[in-house]
């Protein structure tokens, strides 16, 4: 029989507090993203009701059909985690509260010019993988120092995905590098970590691990 959704965000909670307590770290300072990119609206609610309020989404393009249905969840903030193409950071800019995947100056102007008030973080790309995004390391100074120079945006942190691999551990030089860019740059947010490793993660400093299969499942597009 299928664990409930809150069996399963007791499990990912548990994890988290482990991984916190052997890292030596408070765990009100790891926040969990519950990504809910393929699932309908119906179980961002549900997730709502159990008490989640932070949710990660990946495409622009899907969410916007699922965003009307959600405008009854106060408190509920709404991160896109997936590339995003200056021309449609308009509409990302209408319908998120987060941008984590900020990879160039010109992207940042685009949201700044919104004046919109938004928290940003910028993608760094440490995987030598072609479908991987983000800036490259030594473009990133350029990068933070556009977001500081705008007038609307908050720079909160940095965040990278490494190449999915079954042994948690081959992602810790990603999650050690990332946590050295963002000291380098005086920053303390790090989104990194996901349902396969979000322990590695923590013990190397992640304020945001992003958890979408070992809450919801695999997800089935229909």
């Amino acid at each position: 029989m299928q664990d409930s959704l809150r069996e399963r965000w007791d499990g990912v909670r548990e994890r988290i507090s482990a991984a916190c307590a052997k890292a030596g770290r408070a765990e009100s300072e790891v926040l969990l993203l519950a990504v809910t990119k393929v699932f309908p609206a119906t179980v961002i609610e549900e997730a709502y009701a159990l008490g989640m309020r932070e949710f990660g989404e990946n495409y622009v393009q899907e969410f916007e059909s699922k965003r009307p249905l959600l405008s009854e969840l106060p408190g509920a903030r709404f991160h896109l985690i997936g590339h995003l193409q200056s021309n449609k950071a308009k509409k990302a800019g209408e319908l998120f509260d987060v941008v984590q995947t900020v990879d160039g100056p010109k992207l940042a102007r685009r949201l700044d010019e919104l004046g919109k008030p938004m928290d940003v973080m910028v993608e760094v790309k440490l995987a030598d993988e072609e479908a991987k995004h983000g800036c490259d390391p030594a473009e990133l100074s350029a990068v933070v120092e556009a977001i500081r120079r705008s007038a609307n945006l908050r720079l909160t942190g940095l965040m990278t995905i490494p190449p999915w691999d079954e042994d948690a551990e081959k992602s810790r030089p990603y999650f050690a590098r990332l946590r050295e860019l963002a000291a380098a740059q005086g920053l303390q947010g790090l989104s990194m970590g996901m349902s396969n490793d979000l322990e590695v993660a923590i013990q190397e400093g992640s304020t945001i691990v992003r958890v979408g299969t070992a809450l919801f499942g695999r997800r089935q597009k229909a």
